[in-house]
């Protein structure tokens, strides 16, 4: 049932998403999924409760029972009932210290909520996915500002005096699951804002690179190693979009796609943060991340009825305008530059390498493990980044070349990072390092290695650039632009191939990793200003 109260600190906030509250035997209703409108789903059926360990409260009737939209600031000694969706560890980004466990809780209205169990009480509570709780005795606390799960103004924080029982048998239905869906044009809007997390459901059109189909295989191996999946999804016709899922979110990806007897098409994963990766609008899960398929949930199963009947539809965009970033002259770059309102951006520019800027070091030494710059210590290389915690490295060159470029419109100059250097001369930085004191074996370990002739070879080349134009480029603190990756000449097509489609599978991928933009970004701020090599 919808909430009927009028209280100001109700959760029902108007926006512009889709909610949905979900249960086993209630549907959504049919409008569109990616839709803009809100959408309630009424609860009238009882929804089966998983058994539990925990004992039941007979004395349920005989407390005060407090509605989520009855939540506010403060202690209370009220009773909450509640299906606990999903609970997940909070933890802190830099130290990964724990802070605590973090849930999302729905109530007999549909009303969402989150809840928060504090560092040192985690583990005093049996906590189960699915199940009903009562809570007795809890502190109303402030919602947080970033990376929020539900629209509720407070957050049901668990005290030194609280109670929670398995509620066996409950009184009233409680819904399954809510989600509060967002689609491209949402999710663009709010990229790189640390708001809300939104949910996401479409079909998948690639997985790691390779396209839908009954032979596809995943490198459990190499995606455990990487730590992350890239599928490239699609929420109807509309723009397909690469969603990233890290770690627990790839395994389970990973078990799912493998228990289908076929191949799914539908993805459903709940609490995504829009970035910008690559130059593009990019999803990428959190902690509280959750990865569902074709028939897992209502909202999937919906979306599975309509690709089947619309696959014509659903196929239209092929997955490589993904993502391209926009193609601009050196001359629009610089213009957008100078625009008032101008954020941070990445374009695709075709330009010819003038020369290779002399006077700097064409590489630095970076940290093995996060690619920041290492300094020397003591007695070893120490890692110049404080979020990475390793105080002796291995060091490994990395490219920080100049080079200076022009095209119809303009000059400028160009830094190129990480593996764009490779993309450029076929080789790693290490390799090129490597190979001069090989050849130079009485040469001092701290001399800085002169420019190598896999650099000067691409003096005059025509290549295509994705450039990144910085908060120090919008400034004016710097004109030159980094690039993030270097993308192949253009072999000339035979004329009767002219006119065939693209293979899907070559699409614009942010080969500069995450790792790399990180050190661009440290090269901005100055932490990697003319590192020195060696």
């Amino acid at each position: 049932m919808e909430p009927t109260g009028n209280s100001s600190d109700s959760s029902d906030r108007k926006t512009g998403k889709k909610i949905v509250a979900s249960s086993a035997t209630v549907k959504p209703n049919g409008k569109s999924i990616a839709s803009s409108a809100i959408a309630k789903t009424d609860v009238s059926s009882p929804v089966p409760v998983k058994p539990n360990v925990a004992t039941d409260l007979s004395s349920v009737h005989a407390d005060q029972v407090m509605l989520f939209r009855d939540v506010s600031f403060g202690p209370r000694e009220a009773v909450l009932r509640f299906r606990l969706i999903h609970f997940w560890e909070a933890r802190n980004p830099l130290t990964k210290t724990l802070i605590g466990q973090e849930m999302l809780l729905i109530d007999e209205e549909g009303t969402a909520i989150q809840g928060f169990v504090p560092a040192g009480r985690v583990g005093t509570f049996d906590l189960t996915d699915g199940v009903v709780y009562k809570l007795k005795n809890f502190f109303g606390s402030r919602s947080k500002v970033q990376y929020r799960v539900a629209d509720h103004i407070a957050t049901v924080s668990f005290t030194w005096n609280s109670e929670l029982a398995v509620l066996d048998n409950p009184p009233v239905p409680f819904p399954e699951d809510r989600f509060r869906f967002h689609g491209y044009e949402e999710f663009r809007a709010n990229c790189d804002s640390k708001g809300d997390l939104y949910d996401y459901v479409g079909h998948m059109k690639l997985v790691n690179g390779q396209t839908i189909s009954d032979h596809i295989v995943l490198d459990e191996v190499d995606i455990s190693e990487k730590r992350h999946i890239c599928v490239h999804v699609q929420t109807h016709d509309g723009p397909v979009m690469k969603l990233y899922l890290w770690d627990k979110a790839a395994s389970d990806f990973c078990q799912k796609f493998k228990s289908y007897g076929g191949t799914p098409s539908v993805l459903l994963v709940t609490t995504v943060n829009p970035k910008h990766l690559g130059g593009t609008l990019a999803l990428t899960t959190m902690s509280s991340s959750r990865v569902f398929m074709d028939a897992d949930v209502q909202p999937s199963k919906d979306y599975l009825e309509w690709l089947s009947s619309n696959s014509d539809i659903a196929n239209r965009v092929a997955a490589e305008v993904v993502t391209k970033p926009e193609t601009v002259t050196l001359g629009e770059i610089f213009s957008y530059v100078k625009q008032e309102g101008s954020k941070v951006a990445w374009f695709e520019c075709t330009a010819t390498i003038d020369d290779v800027v002399q006077g700097s070091a064409w590489y630095y030494v970076s940290c093995g493990g996060c690619n920041s710059k290492a300094v020397k210590g003591p007695t070893s290389l120490i890692c110049n980044s404080k979020k990475c915690g390793k105080r002796e490295v291995t060091g490994v060159p990395q490219y920080l070349t100049k080079i200076s470029v022009y095209d119809e419109s303009e000059q400028a100059v160009f830094v190129v990072l990480g593996d764009a250097g490779k993309e450029l001369t076929g080789k790693h930085a290490s390799e090129l390092v490597a190979s001069y004191f090989e050849a130079n074996a009485g040469v001092d370990a701290d001399h800085c290695v002169p420019v190598p002739q896999a650099l000067l070879d691409a003096i005059g080349q025509k290549r295509r650039f994705i450039v990144k134009v910085s908060d120090h480029n919008l400034t004016g603190k710097t004109q030159t632009l980094t690039v993030t990756k270097i993308l192949p000449p253009e072999a000339p097509q035979p004329i009767e191939h002219l006119e065939e489609k693209a293979d899907p599978s070559k699409g614009f991928e942010d080969g500069a990793g995450d790792m790399v933009r990180k050190a661009s970004e440290r090269l901005e701020s100055g932490e990697a200003k003319r590192p020195k090599s060696g």
